[in-house]
């Protein structure tokens, strides 16, 4: 089974980080639909204690829209996730890779397969130049 992240891990503090991952994102054409705070929801609903950790739904809605043209149940799995989080003296980022979704469905046409090229190329740009900057 294919890795179903993108991950990377910077020694920038998570406040900065989630800024730099939002800014990085919009640079290579994704825009976040959603945000879950997964520290604030947990304490919230279940009185629970978790290191900073964020999920932001992200969307080029180019490749959404051709992505559903060429398979409708890809919708499933839409926005592209992107996770950053705490951990120890660390701030990791992990985005849900694209290509993942080609490789859930043997029969995936050819343009799915070209479409989620193109969405794992501009996320794994985004985090390299999260981790480098």
């Amino acid at each position: 089974m294919p890795d179903l992240t993108i991950k990377i891990a910077t020694d920038r503090g998570y406040d900065e980080t989630v800024a730099l991952v939002r800014a990085e994102l919009g640079e290579v054409g994704f825009g976040v639909l959603t945000e879950i705070d997964v520290q604030a929801t947990l304490k919230a609903k279940i009185d629970v204690d978790v290191d900073s950790q964020i999920i932001l739904g992200a969307c080029r809605p180019q490749l959404a829209h051709a992505a559903m043209q060429a398979d409708p149940s890809i919708a499933a799995m839409l926005p592209c996730n992107v996770v950053v989080r705490s951990v120890g003296d660390q701030t990791v980022v992990e985005a849900f890779d694209p290509m993942a979704m080609t490789a859930m469905s043997p029969e995936a046409p050819k343009a799915l397969h070209d479409i989620a090229q193109d969405a794992r190329q501009r996320l794994t740009a985004a985090l390299e130049t999260v981790r480098t900057a």
